[in-house]
């Protein structure tokens, strides 16, 4: 029977009441979401003093969270569970050894996770990929159970073979069931619709409709196996709405399946720092990165399960970080140092730049005043044409790839780990990490119809907002649809601007650089306008290309193969290239980027 109390709490009991917990039938929940390989605190790295405390001001950190963990069970005893609602992995340096190593799922077994769910960014790199990380993980050693109650197989593309066969094993399940204070604790995990939007390189695996899968899965739970509790790890999410309310995948779930007894979300990095309360069913999530861990404390009697305290525990230097785990990390970090970063002159640690401001790309309160997305569309303009013999008109740079800020802490300084985060989405055809840029080719009046779609574009989600290097448009929001761009100028502040004939007439083609992701949205233009806008992408002679991997830019065509440029390795090369200001070797962020005019204007 399901019945929620919510009960705010402040009681304080202490590691000596242990026993008296047991017998009372209290259950501790200890849950995370979206922690995107962030295993060390930020921002910047460089000041991340995990084993000591009160000498820094980062946040987040495995080794923290660790201790968290550890001086919760020292309190509960079995009586704690410890859950991740996917996007563990993603978004550092760390990920890119995942294939061969497996390292993180160990580390967080080792950290005392019980279960997590697979988010969208736990297949960027494909099924394949990640039925290799799994199973790397699984070699010789302990993992999280892995709950995913929507994946639907390939019967006929081989290319999700791997990722089923660990699902028949049983490495990854539809449910899981664990016994806790005395209650039987069904445990379900979903990718949501937005998350599988987001999830285009799980091909040719799919996902079955989420909500049909809990109510599906709950029910059998709750009628067959005759748990007390079904819990959702649901890679969805909670936003606000219009009205300020609470609305979103979550908040629908809750609605739609009332077996559900606790929903944990993610994928949006929402921090709840109460839990929304739909249809009697808590809704809870952590913001992201691994800034807080939440704790929930219930009190299961007879025939009731009562929430007395929930709350998120900030992950900051006010907690001291496990040393044993703080020494993998450290490892591991000379394991990515040696496969990745030393063939490119780099170390994990080295100090790329440094900055006095923060460079923000904040989604809710200041798209179009970034300085980070300009200084990135920036550094790959720069890159381009002066590394490579064709160079670039017009680079591009969607806000949903900017992944972190740069943050100055206390002494300014970023390294090669704090500026990888700034764009670490992707993967090329080559062993080294991110997204590889391309070089195609429009004419005028195609470039206009480009820009229509992508003034639009971020009306659908605010990922879709666009910052340029070498290009300036004006707008009119008041004109009519596709109507809307009123002057398009290609050039740079220094050799001025020319402005775009986008007639008919003109035949001159203009060349857009940004990574494969992001042109292969461009090439789909046609189907989001609806047919209005028809964009063909291009070589340099006017050939249709038959893929933009045929565009990849080669940084040395001297060497065999496709020398990849990735983003972050063209945005350390700019921030290396920046004036010494102070004299102390180490190169500083312009002062003009403190405050950048938007690239978007409007005009008549």
């Amino acid at each position: 029977m399901k019945i929620f109390t919510f009960i705010i709490s402040g009681l304080f009991l202490s590691t000596s009441m242990l026993t008296a917990r047991q017998k009372m039938g209290e259950l501790v929940i200890l849950h995370t979401n979206d922690l995107h390989s962030r295993l060390n605190g930020f921002s910047p790295e460089t000041e991340y003093t995990p084993i000591t405390t009160g000498d820094d001001k980062t946040v987040g950190g495995f080794a923290r969270i660790a201790n968290i963990i550890h001086e919760e069970k020292k309190k509960y005893g079995d009586n704690i569970l410890v859950l991740d609602a996917g996007d563990f992995l993603m978004g550092s340096l760390f990920h890119f050894a995942e294939t061969s190593t497996g390292f993180q799922l160990r580390l967080m077994k080792e950290m005392g996770y019980d279960v997590v769910t697979l988010g969208n960014h736990e297949f960027d790199f494909g099924p394949d990929a990640l039925a290799e990380i799994i199973k790397n993980a699984c070699n010789g050693a302990s993992v999280p159970i892995i709950v995913a109650s929507n994946l639907v197989f390939s019967e006929k593309d081989p290319a999700d073979d791997g990722l089923a066969a660990l699902y028949e094993k049983g490495v990854i399940r539809p449910w899981h069931i664990v016994e806790k204070s005395g209650r039987k604790i069904g445990i379900i995990g979903i990718l949501g619709y937005g998350a599988i939007h987001d999830a285009p390189l799980a091909r040719p695996l799919k996902f079955a409709d989420p909500v049909k899968a809990v109510r599906r899965y709950a029910r059998h739970l709750k009628e067959k196996e005759k748990v007390n509790m079904v819990i959702c790890l649901s890679h969805s999410g909670v936003i606000k709405d219009k009205s300020a309310r609470w609305a979103g995948e979550d908040v629908n779930l809750a609605l739609k399946v009332p077996e559900i007894d606790l929903i944990i979300s993610g994928h949006t990095h929402t921090l709840l720092g109460q839990p929304v309360i739909i249809n009697n069913t808590p809704v809870v999530q952590t913001g992201a990165y691994g800034k807080g861990i939440g704790k929930l404390v219930f009190q299961t009697g007879l025939q009731e399960i009562k929430l007395s305290e929930a709350k998120v525990i900030p992950v900051n230097d006010d907690i001291p970080g496990n040393y044993g785990i703080q020494q993998k990390i450290i490892r591991q970090q000379e394991v990515i140092t040696e496969r990745i970063l030393k063939p490119a002159g780099l170390d994990y640690n080295t100090t790329v730049t440094e900055t006095s401001f923060p460079l923000i790309c904040n989604e809710d309160t200041m798209l179009a005043n970034s300085n980070l997305g300009p200084l990135i569309a920036d550094a790959l303009f720069e890159y381009v044409n002066r590394m490579t013999p064709q160079g670039i008109d017009i680079t591009m740079i969607p806000a949903g790839m900017i992944r972190s800020d740069i943050i100055p802490g206390e002494k300014g300084k970023q390294s090669v780990a704090d500026i990888f985060r700034v764009v670490s989405l992707g993967s090329g055809k080559d062993s080294i990490p991110g997204y590889p840029l391309a070089r195609v080719y429009v004419t005028g009046k195609e470039l206009k119809g480009i820009m229509e779609v992508l003034y639009i574009a971020p009306s659908g989600s605010p990922d879709n907002y666009i910052y340029f290097g070498g290009l300036k448009a004006t707008y009119n929001p008041d004109k009519g649809l596709l109507k809307k761009i009123t002057a398009i100028e290609t050039g740079n502040p220094a050799e001025g601007f020319e402005k775009v004939d986008w007639s008919q007439q003109n035949p001159r083609l203009y060349s857009i650089t940004a990574n494969t992701y992001l042109l292969e949205f461009v090439g789909i233009i046609k189907k989001l306008s609806k047919g209005l806008v028809k964009v063909t992408l291009k070589d340099d002679k006017g050939k249709p290309l038959r893929s933009v991997y045929d565009a990849v830019i080669d940084s040395d065509a001297e060497e065999p193969g496709i020398q990849e440029v990735k983003e972050w390795r063209a945005l350390i090369w700019y921030l290396q290239q920046q004036p010494d200001m102070n004299g102390n070797g180490i190169p500083e962020v312009p002062g003009c980027y403190q405050k950048v005019a938007p690239r978007w204007e409007r005009g008549e």
